[in-house]
């Protein structure tokens, strides 16, 4: 949709004839009511419109609607006013009054408007700006202003030409009668005179034929002429056109047209483009400077965008970063607790602890030997794989600290490091879901499914980090020793209980059978028990697993992964297996588990204070969570932080032992081959050949002499 264009013509009686052009036909009829507005709003004044012609014309955009108005102005309302006011017989007394009155208020009103801009600095509105700038020139002495003119143009051809570089002399027929230089060296065709202009040029605004005529009816437009591609050089078919951007001029006495103009050009690379220099541009032309502004402003922005790239491939890396920094403090958090391993990355010294009350769980695979050596070592990898992915997943059901794996034992505590009230109900319960899990996991020697025995114990323990080699978070005690007989000393697919167990867990909804007296090697005599089942909790909440809610749809996830007794079938990587394990994890609720709905009260009988081996307070926020801050789909809400007791009878724990080949102080950590022997697998029968048991009947010796 183009806009209509005006062009006025003035006749020698005040008139004047107002021109037309619109491609949308029937909308003549509001511009009289238009001009009339602006006539009145901004110069006070009334203004008459006629039309007298009303045609269409066949323009290059088709046909446009071209209408005449005649213009007749009449003297301003005031004038009329007062006219007729004084022409009046009863007021003619009082016209010298009103032309007074007039004139008064005229002079108030310009110095009341000349006190407001000297005092407050009241800005005009848009239109007082618009009325001063449309009215400039009606003073006396422009309106008397005549020019002088020079009997002869002193100034010759060739300075002329070069000053105006761009500048075209036609006649009436569009011969080139004159040209600058610069538009010659671009057009060569221009060298020749008499050429017409319209084989090399065409009209781009406004849309107007190339005739003397339309360019005439618009002269007062600018006019922007684009060069013909068929009728340039050969070097420029392939390059943009030239634009030329400037005003029309005619000159009656020569009957010829003067076309003053310059490149329309923006940028230093649309002058590169049409191989131009900036001296081709004539040095008064504001288009030099127009285009290093804008340069500057697109190397600006070219800079800006360079920043913003910069920042956002920072914002990248530094979430990448903080991804990969995620993963290595997950991959630490999974070795050793997250209150030691912060401690560790600040290079400060881990105190061991000591623990009044806690819960340890020793379990091993009933004929491993066995199976040890009937099958190939692949074998026996992703048969403990296996096994071991779906225990470590029980650990975040159930909120448990898994300490180690040796071979086919697995050893976990509750209680610690974070002390809670449950750790015998969590131990429990992982060890009813270490039953059925195992149940799971192929034996590749038989076929069905292999067979474990699980021990439990409760007392106290002395808990630290021993090592600077691969730090390990270790406990000590002969709590550990004791778990570690009623796992030697149990029954396959039975889990073994100690009497201090026992007592925990009644009342608390298990099913607990007595197993009688039994001899335990290093113990005597003591009264066992074995753990059947949990009364108030199903299969799947032990196992962590999505249950089917009441009226949902929501199936239960239950796992099919299992071990097959070929050896092509154990090929997969360990990656494969550990992906295919995952499933989604319910974390149990226990009473003082973070995921009931409200908080229960600390129990003041599991939180007394604690102290170090140095004898420092600590208090029971130090210990922090288990588990990294990010949580996966497996991890576990973490638990309610508490403090922990001191040693039996309130007794301070027993100073750093001396080992056998090194003595260790209070500035250096116990390390794990002064204390432990590693057994060899493979060599051991049942778990009362463990190394550890002799270590921590040592320990405890040292303990009680201390």
């Amino acid at each position: 949709m183009n806009a209509p264009s005006f062009r006025v013509e003035k006749n020698s009686d005040g008139t004047m004839l107002l021109h037309y052009y619109s491609d949308r036909r029937g909308l003549c009829h509001i511009v009289p009511g238009i001009i009339e507005a602006v006539a009145k709003d901004f110069f006070s004044s009334q203004i008459e419109m006629e039309m007298v012609n009303q045609m269409e014309e066949v323009e290059r955009t088709g046909k446009k609607e071209h209408v005449v108005f005649l213009i007749t102005h009449h003297p301003a309302f005031s004038d009329k006013m007062c006219s007729r006011t004084a022409a009046s017989p009863s007021h003619r007394a009082q016209a010298s009054g009103c032309r007074q009155d007039a004139v008064r208020t005229n002079k108030q009103e310009a110095e009341k408007s000349r006190h407001i801009k000297k005092h407050t600095g009241a800005r005009r509105n848009h239109w007082e700006t618009v009325r001063s700038l449309v009215q400039l020139g009606k003073g006396k002495l422009l309106r008397g202003f005549e020019p002088v003119y020079p009997e002869e143009l002193c100034i010759d051809l060739k300075t002329f030409c070069n000053a105006f570089p761009f500048h075209i002399v036609f006649d009436e027929e569009l011969r080139v009668r004159q040209a600058g230089v610069t538009v010659q060296k671009i057009v060569p065709g221009l060298q020749t005179m008499g050429i017409q202009l319209d084989q090399y040029f065409t009209i781009l605004h406004p849309e107007v034929t190339f005739t003397i005529a339309s360019i005439r009816k618009f002269i007062n437009s600018h006019f922007v002429l684009q060069t013909r591609r068929d009728m340039m050089p050969e070097c420029w078919k392939e390059t943009p056109m030239l634009e030329l951007r400037g005003q029309m001029l005619w000159m009656a006495s020569l009957r010829c047209m003067l076309y003053q103009a310059s490149p329309l050009l923006r940028s230093l690379q649309e002058l590169e483009e049409r191989r131009m220099y900036l001296s081709d541009i004539a040095p008064h032309d504001a288009t030099r400077h127009l285009i290093l502004l804008n340069q500057q402003r697109l190397a600006e922005m070219e800079l800006s965008s360079q920043l913003e790239r910069k920042k956002e491939e920072l914002r990248q890396l530094s979430q990448h970063l903080e991804h990969e920094k995620q993963k290595t403090e997950n991959l630490l958090y999974a070795m050793l607790p997250k209150h030691v391993a912060n401690q560790l990355k600040e290079g400060k010294r881990v105190e061991a602890g000591e623990f009044k009350e806690c819960t340890i769980l020793f379990s091993d695979v009933v004929t491993f030997t066995t199976i040890c050596s009937q099958c190939e070592p692949i074998q026996i990898v992703f048969m403990l794989n296996s096994m071991y992915l779906r225990f470590d997943r029980l650990t975040t059901v159930h909120n448990v600290y898994k300490v180690e794996t040796i071979g086919d034992a697995y050893m976990v505590v509750g209680g610690v490091p974070i002390p809670v009230s449950s750790h015998a109900e969590q131990v429990a319960n992982f060890a009813l879901g270490m039953i059925m899990a195992a149940k799971e996991v192929t034996n590749p020697i038989t076929g069905g499914s292999i067979q474990i025995r699980v021990g439990l114990h409760s007392g106290p323990v002395l808990a630290g980090v021993v090592g600077e080699k691969m730090p390990r978070y270790c406990l000590f005690g002969d709590t550990v020793n004791t778990a570690s007989r009623m796992e030697s000393h149990g029954l396959p697919d039975k889990i073994h209980l100690s009497p201090t167990v026992y007592h925990a867990l009644q009342e608390k909804g298990f099913h607990l059978e007595e197993r009688g007296e039994i001899e335990v090697k290093g113990k005597g005599r003591m009264r066992t028990y074995f753990l059947l089942k949990n009364l108030r909790a199903t299969d799947s909440e032990i196992m962590g697993r999505w249950t089917r809610k009441a009226g949902s749809g929501q199936e239960s996830v239950h796992s099919g992964l299992d071990c097959s007794t070929e050896l092509p079938s154990f090929r997969p990587t360990l990656r494969a297996i550990q992906s295919s394990d995952r499933r989604p994890t319910v974390a149990m609720r226990y009473g003082d588990s973070l995921t009931d709905d409200k908080p229960p009260a600390l129990f003041p009988e599991a939180l007394p204070s604690a102290k170090t081996q140095t004898g420092k307070s600590r208090d029971s926020e130090s210990y922090g969570s288990l588990h990294s801050g990010n949580r996966s789909e497996d991890e576990p809400f973490e638990l309610k932080e508490g403090a922990v007791r001191r040693g039996p009878d309130g007794a301070e724990p027993p100073p750093a032992a001396r080992g056998k080949k090194r003595q260790s102080s209070s500035s250096q950590p116990l390390y794990l081959e002064d204390l432990v022997a590693r057994p060899t697998p493979g060599r051991r029968q049942d778990m009362s050949d463990y190394s550890w048991e002799e270590n921590n009947m040592r320990m405890a010796a040292v303990w009680k002499k201390n």
